[in-house]
């Protein structure tokens, strides 16, 4: 299958350092076929940042489903989680 704009998404990951935060997250995308296409992270003192760039077009789950299932994978390793798909995400940041 041809990939589209609407196919890949981008991955938002933000809060309070601890071990657990990449794997918890590339577990879920592991898990629902969510091909990871590009990754950075950063940690300044205790703030822990990470954007992946994903695709999503072999995926198990609905966008919106991946939305809440990441969300929740978050939640629970406590950092804030937020996914948009990659065509909403250059609108609104003018890339």
């Amino acid at each position: 299958m041809a990939q589209t704009a609407s196919d890949r998404i981008v991955i938002t990951v933000l809060g309070e350092n601890r071990a657990g935060i990449v794997a918890a997250i590339s577990k879920v995308l592991g898990e629902t076929n969510v091909d990871i296409r590009d990754i950075t992270q950063s940690i300044i003192e205790d703030i822990f940042t990470m954007t992946m760039l994903a695709d999503m077009s072999s995926a198990t789950l609905e966008f919106a489903e991946l939305q809440k299932t990441l969300a929740d994978a978050g939640d629970a390793v406590g950092v804030t989680v937020t996914v948009q798909r990659e065509d909403v995400f250059k609108f609104m940041y003018r890339l």
